[in-house]
């Protein structure tokens, strides 16, 4: 991990996901790292907004996938394995086919299904520093 930015508060959320795209390796699958409200539900949201998405951007905890729309009609799909228990679950809502679809795809709590990542997946941490902020690191 050898780039980091720095949030120091939600107004900079927009600029830190702009500054992120700008810098992330072409890898479509992006999975995020943190501690529960770290913030990676936030900075996917703030990820959707800067790309265009024009629907609503929600956690699919239940679900474990949402597919959003850009306005150039791009997909992103994000997961969030959270309440999974096996990984067979994973597989029951075809993950593969989503995260091999060249498709941005952004994971949370992607440590339920470490094994099937693909190797050049982005690893991106959130922390919560001791002001609030948060450091982005990948």
């Amino acid at each position: 991990m050898s780039e980091k930015i720095i949030i120091k508060g939600i107004e900079q959320i927009d600029a830190a996901a702009r500054e992120f795209l700008r810098k992330k390796p072409a890898n479509p699958v992006v999975a995020l790292y943190g501690e529960m409200g770290a913030g990676k539900t936030t900075f996917t949201k703030a990820l959707c907004r800067v790309l265009g998405v024009v629907d609503g951007v929600n956690s699919p905890t239940f679900t474990l996938i949402n597919e959003y729309r850009t306005e150039n009609d791009d997909t992103i799909y994000h997961f969030d394995f959270y309440r999974i228990e096996k990984l067979e679950e994973a597989f029951d809502i075809g993950f593969e086919e989503f995260i091999y679809s060249g498709n941005l795809c952004l994971i949370e709590w992607p440590e339920k299904i470490e094994q099937i990542l693909p190797s050049d997946t982005l690893r991106v941490k959130i922390s919560v520093l001791e002001d609030g902020s948060r450091e982005l690191s990948f």
